[in-house]
């Protein structure tokens, strides 16, 4: 057997998330091929609890000591160790037992244990597309010098991965990443003014994670993956291009410089992308999943971006071409943003506004390593919290008065 199909042990950062819980699925599906022998999650005790009988990992990490000891009781027989606290999750990601890690926390969360994974040699299946948003210089300069494998679990880049396979790069013209378009492809400016929670978190296509579900009705979900894809594949932005794609049945595409167009086509479950990536360079016989009926999909249509009602994708473009720490302000923004959105304390067209006025007010410096990138994070989530919505949308926005600071939701 080669060293690419060997058993292959899994740390997990993110198990109790959409693609963890997708990823524990397969790894039940395959057991000849994969065992989870590190998982870290947060405060879903109940779920990991089932997890780690299920699985029973060597470690788990979760948010504090309230939930190891929840853990410790809806699991008695658990023999491995738990480490609660900020340092959990880089144990987990540095486990000496785990072959690859699959970094699945949302959010700039990622970053330090994806690194240190990176640092301990080991190959990383990136869900976390932050990670790359936030410090994309640093960590693929990373895994070069370790010789570290970064393989990309999300659909659209893992597509990508797919239709690069075995071609020179240097014969590629263009990337084309595309988008469901979110639950307001259709929606007037106007209409968007009196989107709810509720509404944005109805996704036609995925299930997902509400701070990625509003990240796709933003589309700022598919600006960050723009700037993911410019680190992943080497590609300067201009050659990235975005087409929204309401059927979610292409992934993505990669042009070339004589005209042909590849694209990987399956139906819309992440456990393909999710397979592809911990079995590489082999695929899994996924025979439980439906095949792609094309017939039966029907017309496939292609959109042009509106820029005007998805504002968010544009700022994306304008953090990556500033670069340097734009990228993880234009994040750290997002983030306080969606959590104030999701609190129901600002609005919709609110979202964008913040991201607008936090970049506006950010003079975009080197990053130069790891600590000045995290200042710039935590710079701009504390501008982002101090934010309130300002009589015009598209103008700077006011900072909150202090009486209305406490309605801010931290990160």
């Amino acid at each position: 057997m080669s060293a690419d199909a060997r058993h292959r042990s899994i740390a997990l950062l993110g198990s109790t998330g959409s693609v963890g819980v997708s990823t524990l699925a397969l790894v039940e599906r395959f057991p000849e091929r994969f065992r989870a022998v590190s998982l870290a999650a947060g405060r879903n005790v109940e779920l990991l609890a089932e997890q780690v009988q299920r699985h029973q990992p060597e470690l788990v990490s979760v948010a504090d000591e309230s939930c190891a000891a929840e853990l410790r009781a809806r699991a008695p027989g658990y023999a491995g160790r738990i480490i609660a606290g900020a340092d959990g999750p880089r144990a987990v990601a540095t486990y000496a037992g785990a072959d690859i890690v699959l970094s699945a926390l949302v959010g700039a969360l990622g970053l330090e244990p994806t690194l240190a994974a990176i640092e301990a040699g080991k190959d990383v299946a990136l869900a976390n597309k932050e990670v790359l948003v936030v410090a994309g210089a640093l960590v693929t300069r990373a895994a070069r010098e370790r010789g570290v494998r970064i393989l990309p679990v999300d659909s659209e880049h893992n597509a990508i991965f797919q239709a690069l396979h075995g071609h020179d790069r240097t014969e590629v013209r263009r990337l084309i990443l595309t988008a469901s378009g979110g639950p307001f492809l259709r929606h007037t400016v106007a209409e968007l003014d009196h989107v709810t929670r509720a509404d944005a978190l109805k996704h036609p296509t995925w299930k997902m994670g509400p701070k990625i579900t509003i990240d796709s009705a933003t589309l700022m979900n598919k600006g960050l993956e723009v700037i993911e894809a410019h680190w992943l594949f080497d590609v300067e932005p201009d050659r990235i291009d975005v087409v929204i794609h309401p059927q979610s049945i292409i992934h993505s595409m990669v042009e070339y410089i004589d005209g042909s167009v590849l694209s990987q086509m399956a139906v819309p479950d992440m456990t393909i992308p999710i397979g592809y990536a911990l079995a590489y360079p082999q695929r899994l016989p996924l025979t439980h999943l439906r095949t792609l009926d094309l017939p039966a999909a029907g017309e496939l249509t292609f959109v042009a971006p509106d820029l005007e009602r998805f504002p968010c994708l544009g700022l994306a473009y304008r953090a990556l071409r500033a670069g340097g720490t734009m990228p993880a302000v234009l994040n750290a923004a997002n983030e306080v943003a969606v959590e104030r959105f999701l609190a129901e304390d600002i609005g919709y067209r609110d979202v964008p506004a913040v991201v607008a006025a936090v970049m506006d007010a950010h003079a975009a410096a080197p990053a130069a390593d790891l600590a000045t990138l995290l200042a710039a994070d935590r710079w701009a989530r504390e501008r982002a919290r101090t934010l309130r919505p300002g009589a015009e949308r598209g103008a700077r926005m006011a900072p909150l008065a202090p009486s209305m600071k406490k309605a801010a939701v931290a990160p």
